[in-house]
């Protein structure tokens, strides 16, 4: 897969292209790159996806954007799973906002991406103002594939659907609706070792966004190490309140019966099962105490589901 951040970048080829945020890759957008590839291949075309970064509503309401989903790598790697050949990724910033519908479709899709075909949601607005929709495409003569909605349970399945199911502690009901188990990717660095102290050494894994879709102690399974299937643990994501003012989200994964040395590795923690919600307490003795308490649930859960 070939990754662009500039239009002039041309895949010379002509290419199917779907466009959209995509935050979570979830069944709905799977459905969508399915029949990108569809549509790819039936016109002899390549396919594309064109993405933002960051979210559009970062730029303009920061104080009330979406948690994020997926980072920008995850999101890049879902795409490679999932038989995408290039990825436009588009740096949204005021002056991209300020872009007319007329610009954004003859002078970016038309003449510099060579876009013969589009397909988007069937909500998509595009431009300044958001003043473009699908209708625009169809005018101008683009052969526009329009998704539809797509629901489990009578829901509609949506990034929404799934940052409230985390948030909630269901991640049963945001695996159904990723069609894969919620994860969290990152290379693993030096901490302050107070979990090694209390007897509990941790992973720390980097993190690149301040609000993660979920809080709180879990059962995970800590996917990428060297020769090795994933490893079970269980693992704190939080501020840290007992040991810390004002801090920044932090990820901890003690991993059970492992002593190898993973610093540097790029991981995946995958969140299988919320054990409790993240509390502050009154002194590092009673925290240890808790500690051992959540391992020990992390350990039965395991044992509940070889």
């Amino acid at each position: 897969m070939q990754i662009f951040r500039h239009f002039h970048q041309a895949a010379n080829h002509p290419l199917a292209v779907a466009i959209g945020n995509f935050d979570g890759v979830h069944l709905g957008h799977q459905a969508l790159l399915r029949h990108l590839n569809e549509v790819a291949r039936d016109n002899g075309l390549k396919s594309a996806v064109m993405t933002f970064e960051p979210h559009p509503r970062e730029l303009f309401i920061p104080d009330r954007a979406p948690t994020r989903l997926t980072s920008l790598r995850e999101k890049l790697e879902l795409f490679a799973e999932a038989g995408v050949e290039y990825v436009y990724v588009c740096h949204f910033n005021r002056r991209f906002a300020a872009m007319s519908v007329e610009t954004f479709m003859y002078d970016i899709l038309r003449d510099s991406l060579d876009a013969r075909a589009i397909l988007v949601g069937e909500d998509f607005r595009f431009g300044a103002g958001r003043q473009g929709g699908i209708e625009d495409f169809v005018r101008a003569g683009f052969n526009l594939q329009s998704q539809p909605k797509i629901s489990l349970d009578g829901r509609r399945i949506s990034s929404t659907a799934v940052r409230e199911a985390l948030a909630q502690g269901r991640l049963d009901e945001a695996t159904r609706l990723l069609g894969r188990t919620y994860s969290i990717s990152g290379k693993v660095v030096h901490g302050d070792k107070l979990a090694r102290e209390l007897g509990y050494p941790t992973a720390n894994i980097h993190i690149l966004h301040d609000r993660p879709p979920l809080f709180g102690i879990y059962a995970v399974k800590l996917e990428g190490l060297p020769d090795h299937a994933d490893w079970p643990g269980v693992a704190s994501l939080g501020v840290r309140p007992t040991v810390k003012q004002n801090g920044r989200p932090t990820l901890e994964v003690h991993l059970f019966d492992f002593n190898g040395d993973i610093y540097g590795r790029h991981v995946r923690v995958k969140f299988l099962h919320k054990i409790r919600d993240e509390m502050k307490f009154d002194s590092l003795e009673v925290l240890k105490h808790w500690i051992a308490k959540d391992a020990d649930e992390a350990r039965e859960y395991f044992r509940n589901h070889p």
